[in-house]
């Protein structure tokens, strides 16, 4: 009698390849991805997040500017060499906290912007027969307060699914031109089976107001729909249209998470992701509320 074996996720992908044209001149020579949410980047927040779910090994999808997403994931020796002589030890375990104990990191280049499929597809040679978690560091998500992150919380379903899931949120009718769109049919609160999914919709035309969040958990199979794509939305290799292909194959999940997401590829979101972060954050949070307490908005 054949035993399927069930996958275990220990694998992340994250694709930071994106010239992040959005926060010129503030990108110029540093990427989007290193840019701070109060005292953290938005890669070590996605970096973060996937380690909580248990994931052990990321793998970024980087481009020729990315060096320092590599170096921020480094050992750096002479500094910590420098707080341990000045005993600052808070600072030392601050640092040493941004690569915790079994994690393990891996770098490939994507040499030409082709899209969020194509950067997936760079990755294959790693992830290998796996099954994998995709995050967009673009997107800062948070889970509810004192409750499991967002990718914990997918980990779980697909621990009893076996299936790929992506995140996704009600948004408004205005707003369907800049997600994937999903429909299918429920399968429990919060959970849909899908059997449809489209890139950026007019909102006449959107299959549903439910929007695909930078969250994924991804089989294998996944890799044979993207190479079968030719260029979509945007003149790119969609990885929305590789999960359409995939549908016909094996099924597909929708998940409404919990929590809330920071759309830190827009200037907006992001001054709205450090604010509130700011206030719940140890040191700062008390002070900065009285701060904003006393400013005089128009």
């Amino acid at each position: 009698m054949n035993v399927i074996e069930k996958f275990t996720l220990q694998k992340a992908v994250f694709p930071v390849a994106g010239l992040g044209t959005r926060f010129l001149p503030a990108t110029k020579a540093q990427p989007k991805e290193m840019l701070p949410v109060v005292d953290k980047p938005l890669i070590q927040y996605a970096v973060e997040e996937a380690y909580e779910a248990g994931i052990r090994h990321m793998i970024f999808v980087t481009g020729r500017s990315k060096r320092a997403i590599e170096d921020h994931f480094d050992n750096a020796y002479e500094l910590e060499t420098e707080l341990e002589k000045a005993k600052k030890f808070e600072l030392l375990a601050i640092l040493k906290s941004v690569q915790p104990e079994g994690m393990n990191f891996s770098y490939v280049r994507q040499n030409r912007m082709l899209g969020l499929g194509h950067a997936v597809l760079c990755a294959e040679h790693l992830v290998g027969n796996e099954a994998f978690a995709v995050l967009l560091a673009d997107d800062l998500m948070v889970g509810p307060s004192g409750g499991p992150s967002v990718m914990k919380q997918m980990v779980e379903q697909f621990n009893e699914l076996q299936s790929s899931i992506l995140a996704v949120q009600q948004v408004p009718p205005e707003h369907t031109r800049r997600y994937g769109i999903v429909a299918g049919d429920v399968v429990s609160k919060g959970l849909l089976r899908v059997n449809k999914i489209v890139e950026k919709p007019a909102p006449e035309v959107a299959p549903s107001l439910m929007g695909v969040a930078g969250r994924y958990i991804l089989t294998p199979a996944i890799f044979a729909h993207i190479r079968q794509q030719t260029s979509g939305v945007g003149g790119e290799i969609q990885l929305t249209d590789g999960i359409a292909s995939l549908i016909a194959q094996e099924s597909v999940y929708a998940f409404e998470y919990k929590g809330k997401r920071y759309d830190c590829g827009s200037k907006q979101g992001f001054l709205q992701a450090t604010v509130e972060l700011a206030l719940q954050h140890h040191e700062v949070g008390a002070e900065f509320k009285q701060y904003l307490a006393q400013l005089k908005l128009d």
